[in-house]
């Protein structure tokens, strides 16, 4: 588990004051962690973004911003504000979609860990 933790760090994740959030229980927060990774609402972010489906993609990604706030995913967290603040004004444009990947690039790196 420490090893994973390592590894978070390494990638430029907040994980202290994640478990701050978590209260130091380092098996409860890997139990959300999994479920994170599983989480279809990533998925459907990815749907309403290419669909320019701009009020789906506000739902999902505002949503999502909390989850990762939450763990203490900062780069995936950043690429998802870069998402919402311009779908909050009505936006849905091919730069999103360049977060978007990022962020599916940075999940595919946390599922190997």
């Amino acid at each position: 588990m420490d090893e994973r933790i390592k590894k978070l760090k390494a990638l430029g994740c907040d994980i202290d004051a994640a478990l701050e959030r978590f209260m130091g229980d380092k098996q409860l927060y890997f139990i959300c962690f999994e479920q994170m990774l599983t989480d279809d609402n990533f998925d459907k972010l990815g749907d309403a973004l290419s669909k320019s489906d701009v009020n789906s993609a506000f739902h999902y990604a505002h949503m999502l911003k909390g989850v990762y706030a939450n763990m203490g995913m900062t780069p995936i967290y950043n690429d998802c504000v870069a998402i919402v603040e311009p779908l909050r004004s009505g936006s849905c444009t091919e730069t999103l979609l360049e977060s978007y990947r990022r962020m599916q690039m940075f999940m595919q790196t946390i599922k190997t860990i």
